[in-house]
């Protein structure tokens, strides 16, 4: 089979004026980068705004493996095959960070014949939004110690600064470093880091927005800094929102693109799925519930972590209630749960997927906690077997749910047509009770208790010393009743990524939470969480070429 990129190369893209008119987009309500991406200006959500919403379709999955699992690609397929059906679907997704594609994950546009294009652009620069949200922030960094070298009239204690500068780019170098030397006119030297751009709080920030004056508003709240004696600093007592509000001016606006089979797809945002809520921007997945019929969008990793953020967190600041859920798991995925080593993933191994299946059922009785249908995808490889699918369609029966082999990968929308007619049963289902895992006014300690034991099948929350405290401070500044974001490893259930399928007997730690005030969560820090990741041993970027026609290879 061709590459992913082969693939792409090779097909002829409608002009995305088209993509438009065909949504009923007029052309002074995009902004074009090119012939084949756009913005969608203000105007176009405010003149839809008291239209009717489609449905909304979560796609999700088990715990993620090194073996894959294919989110993205079902997503795409999906839409494609609802198309094809004779439903308007808009897709939804999270834009691509440089530091994956040049790393060991690769791009995220999808694969094979399920594919969102141009994937060469949405997988380096696309429109620039990421790179915005880079300047802004590393303009936010620059006024906090100027604010310090030229007086520091707030009394900034600069050990207690909580902001850190980024890079849309896994340097491991970048994690610890100090700043300010050199000289009195350099700066004040003091510690310092770089997170990945996509962990910047302004990335959540910019993806819970509502409007451009709630951007505003969120990004005044943010905290960067504490004073000597332990008040909070925020963007405004630095008077900073206004030009970081302004260098988002674009990257607020979400864009339009299509897939290999010209379903139209808005892709906006992408919050570090680990320490934010991992979704695509809120404005996007309303904008897509305006113009088709029905939405599909996805959240990151694992339904542990990406569903249940996407149900407590966007869902609850968006006031969007999902009508079904997509759980995408593979044989191989399962196997891997089940204690098979990944270089044996392609032999059949029933008692082991079996043993897997447990990770399955877990994040079934999670969705069927939030009161959604849910279909299983299963994500076909060529490797599974007869018997080995079965034991994956005899399990969805016993759990009461709904199981369609996907083949979008190597078919596109045509190969997930079963798994779209599953999804329209689903939609049509009566008796859906959408409900968050726990109420806004519960203390934290509550919250992260509830998402802990319900949905990891933890015993119990120990609280580190540090996370008290930090819980006090919190507290203090009466933000004790924000939603919760948990950031976790994604491999496993637990807090410990080598406990795989469905742990019992632990207990998870929180050893810190930190402030998200312009977000609007606490994240709680659990295990060892890395905002700005390393390259591999053989990282992309070794393979990543260009021809002296400018046609890339390498990029998956």
């Amino acid at each position: 089979m061709l590459s992913d990129i082969e693939i792409a190369s090779q097909k002829v893209m409608r002009p995305v004026l088209d993509i438009a008119r065909d949504l009923g987009v007029a052309e002074d309500e995009l902004d074009l980068y090119g012939r084949y991406k756009a913005k969608l200006d203000d105007n176009l959500y405010e003149r839809l705004a008291d239209r009717p919403d489609g449905r909304l379709v979560l796609v999700t999955a088990i715990n993620p493996t090194p073996a894959g699992e294919g989110k993205t690609t079902t997503t795409v397929g999906l839409g494609q095959a609802l198309n094809r059906l004779g439903h308007r679907t808009i897709i939804a997704l999270r834009e691509p960070s440089l530091g994956p594609v040049f790393g060991i994950k690769g791009g995220a546009a999808g694969g094979g014949y399920a594919q969102v294009l141009p994937m060469e652009d949405i997988n380096l620069h696309f429109t620039g939004d990421i790179h915005a949200i880079t300047a802004a922030n590393n303009l936010m960094a620059a006024l906090i110690d100027n604010h310090i070298h030229q007086g520091n009239a707030l009394g900034i204690d600069p050990r207690r600064i909580v902001w850190k500068r980024c890079l849309d780019m896994n340097d491991r170098a970048l994690r610890h470093i100090v700043i300010g030397l050199g000289g009195k006119a350099d700066g004040i030297p003091r510690e310092d880091g770089f997170n990945i751009s996509v962990a910047s709080e302004i990335m959540a920030v910019l993806c819970l927005a509502t409007d451009r004056a709630d951007l505003k508003a969120r990004l005044q709240r943010m905290v960067v800094a504490y004073t000597h004696d332990g008040q909070p600093v925020t963007a405004d007592d630095l008077k900073a929102a206004g030009s970081l509000a302004t260098l988002l001016k674009d990257a607020f606006k979400p864009n339009l693109v299509q897939t290999l089979e010209g379903t139209p797809a808005l892709m906006h945002g992408g919050p570090f799925a680990n320490i934010a809520h991992g979704c695509n921007s809120l404005r996007a997945t309303r904008l897509a519930l305006k113009l088709g019929e029905i939405a599909v969008t996805e959240a990151g990793f694992g339904a542990d972590l990406g569903a249940e953020k996407f149900f407590d967190i966007k869902c609850r600041v968006g006031g969007l209630k999902p009508d079904a859920v997509v759980l995408v798991a593979t044989i191989r995925a399962l196997k891997y749960n089940g204690g098979v080593p990944r270089a044996e993933l392609s032999e059949e191994n029933v008692p082991a997927l079996k043993k897997g299946l447990a990770n399955l059922e877990k994040h079934l009785e999670n969705i069927a906690a939030f009161g959604l249908p849910c279909v299983v995808a299963l994500n076909h490889f060529p490797t599974d077997t007869t018997a080995e699918v079965a034991a994956i369609g005899a399990a969805c029966a016993l759990n009461g749910v709904r199981m369609a082999i996907s083949r979008v990968f190597a078919e596109g929308g045509a190969g997930g047509e079963n798994l779209a007619r599953s999804v329209l049963e689903c939609l049509d289902e009566d008796g859906k009770n959408f409900q968050f895992l726990y109420p806004e006014d519960l203390p934290l300690p509550e919250k992260i208790r509830i998402i802990a034991q319900k949905i990891y099948g933890a015993d119990d929350v120990v609280l580190s010393a540090q996370a008290k405290k930090d819980l006090e401070a919190i507290e203090k500044q009466g933000l004790g009743n924000l939603p919760v974001c948990m950031a976790k490893t994604q491999y496993s259930l637990s807090d410990n990524p080598a406990l795989l399928g469905r742990p019992t007997g632990f207990s998870v730690t929180v050893r810190e939470l930190r402030l998200s005030a312009g977000a609007g969560f606490v994240v709680a820090l659990t295990g060892d969480i890395m905002t700005m990741p390393g390259l591999p041993k053989k990282p992309a970027a070794e393979i990543i070429d260009i021809d002296n026609e400018g046609l890339i290879s390498g990029l998956f």
